[in-house]
């Protein structure tokens, strides 16, 4: 695909700040590598060679008869009977960390919160269970859960402020003061009353917070429809009869994008503040959810173990530290005083 030369420019201003687009690479990164934790973090092995015969227990619920077991239930391959049968027969392949982020680790030599050891890298929490695959599996559900919510934001927002700065007159004006009502709703308290009626899970808490997030793109699509519906390229446009909707999403959306491109990396950083908070408060995901917040509560409650809180500090803040870095260099990519 061939780049137009605004946007040949916008992408070497983005290049140029190297802090930035090396942020950008190393979350992709760390983004792609969580969307495999199912292969990195599992109590499930990868492959199985039993007797000659090839199994895979992450996609195939394999009974414990297949290994010499006496029951006809899935096989718990932790147990040490199942891993001799299979050994003596065949081989195990099994992930890095031996654990999933529910999997609850009943060979712990002391209690928990249990310390780092060779079994278990970042130690165990106060339930037993590993604290790594926990932080694996709470940074995808953290990214993604922002990701969506920023995309649905986006088009909410888009979609509102645009049909404020076109049409104008009462639109805009009716518009405005029901953003205004809206935006001075203090967003926290009404999340954690509304937790309160309903068992939250990951699509009400997305659907919850959608009510709210798509404020902060209002306005700068507004004041950009404002200034580009008395433009000459919309009054041609308009001459040469096409309808509003062409006119809006055609021709006028494609600059106000611009300034909204801006915004979204710092959006998707509020999403997961948001999400930490409520998970913190114990109004977010469902308990045993692997969460990035509820394991810094964990930490709150348990100084005995700083492994706890340490890990969960250090995730969060080096994605939001990455996306900060992105975001800057996407502002400066589209400033247009940047040559």
């Amino acid at each position: 695909m061939t780049l137009s030369p605004i946007q040949r420019r916008r992408f070497e201003n983005f290049r140029r700040n190297r802090r930035g687009y090396w942020s950008l690479w190393l979350f992709l990164i760390l983004f792609a590598v969580s969307l495999c934790a199912e292969l990195i973090a599992n109590d499930k092995p990868l492959l199985v060679s039993y007797e000659g015969e090839l199994y895979l227990p992450l996609i195939e619920n394999v009974p414990e008869e297949t290994f010499g077991g006496f029951l006809p239930t899935e096989t718990d391959y932790r147990d040490d009977f199942i891993q001799e049968e299979i050994n003596s027969k065949g081989w195990i392949l099994w992930p890095p960390i031996r654990f999933s982020y529910d999997t609850v680790n009943y060979n712990l030599d002391q209690p928990s919160p249990a310390p780092p050891s060779a079994d278990n890298w970042l130690g165990t929490d106060d339930q037993a269970r590993d604290v790594a695959a926990r932080v694996i599996y709470g940074f995808r559900i953290s990214v993604l859960f922002g990701l969506i919510l920023t995309i649905l934001s986006c088009i909410v927002g888009v979609a509102v402020g645009a049909l404020q700065g076109y049409y104008g007159g009462k639109v805009d004006l009716l518009g405005q003061r029901f953003v205004e009502i809206w935006s001075g709703l203090p967003v926290l308290f009404v999340l954690i009353i509304l937790s309160a009626f309903i068992k939250p899970n990951f699509w009400w808490l997305l659907g919850i917070m959608l009510l709210f997030s798509w404020i902060a793109l209002v306005d700068v699509v507004r004041a950009e429809f404002l200034r580009a519906r008395n433009l000459e390229y919309v009054k041609a446009a308009r001459a040469l009869g096409l309808g509003n909707r062409k006119i809006m999403f055609r021709h006028i959306l494609p600059n106000a994008m611009v300034a909204t491109l801006t915004f979204l990396p710092f959006i998707l950083t509020s999403a997961i503040t948001m999400l930490t908070s409520l998970d913190f408060l114990g109004f977010g995901l469902p308990p045993g959810s692997p969460s990035l917040g509820e394991l810094i509560s964990q930490g709150k409650e348990n100084l005995h173990a700083p492994w706890l809180g340490i890990s969960a500090f250090v995730s969060l803040a080096l994605m939001l530290t990455l996306l900060v870095f992105v975001g800057e260099a996407v502002r400066d990519a589209f400033d247009p005083r940047k040559n």
